[in-house]
């Protein structure tokens, strides 16, 4: 229960955050229900293959949650900022950090996941790369007792593969990822 109301809160700060910074200028409803299929068809290949990756070496993880969020905004709303490549590349690394650094000093302590997501929301605010998927990552690396390893593999391994995904995929059909600000 306790975190649905923590994923609950994240979102709500995360969206908060955004509309402040005026980042969620773009509209995705002016697509067409082709373009819908084609993005939809995009975070399937990429997620099946991390997920290929996952299950074939068993002894690596490729695959977390936060990616799938991840490949909706890469792949619906690509011209959002939120969906830049410094933005999914430098926000997940930079909660996964703060997930593992608060675990090592503190443990799985009750307050230790609200503030390891409030730092990375601080961090990723003050450094210009909000991603709010990558919200999720500290959660995951404080219940799961992860060290620094786990920034690299999955989460750096991982949000390079998904933002050269896009980039091949987008260009592939024809359109511009990562965006420039002045055609958002």
């Amino acid at each position: 229960m306790s975190l649905i109301i923590v994923s609950e809160a994240v979102i709500y700060m995360s969206s908060q955050i955004c509309f402040k910074l005026n980042y969620l200028t773009y509209n995705p409803m002016k697509h067409s229900m082709k373009n819908y299929f084609i993005s939809s068809f995009g975070a399937f290949i990429c997620l099946s293959i991390l997920s290929y990756l996952n299950n074939t070496y068993q002894d690596s993880l490729w695959l977390i949650p936060p990616f799938g969020a991840s490949m909706v905004l890469v792949m619906a709303v690509h011209k959002s900022p939120l969906a830049s490549p410094k933005n999914v590349f430098f926000g997940h690394l930079i909660a996964a950090s703060c997930g593992v650094f608060v675990y090592f000093f503190f443990g799985l302590h009750p307050l230790s996941i609200g503030f390891a997501v409030a730092l990375a929301i601080f961090l990723m605010s003050i450094t210009k790369t909000i991603h709010p998927p990558a919200g999720a990552n500290p959660i995951i690396a404080i219940m799961g007792g992860e060290d620094l390893f786990f920034v690299l593999m999955p989460v750096a391994i991982g949000a390079s593969f998904i933002i050269i995904f896009a980039i091949i995929f987008h260009r592939l059909i024809g359109q511009k990822y990562p965006c420039d600000k002045k055609n958002i």
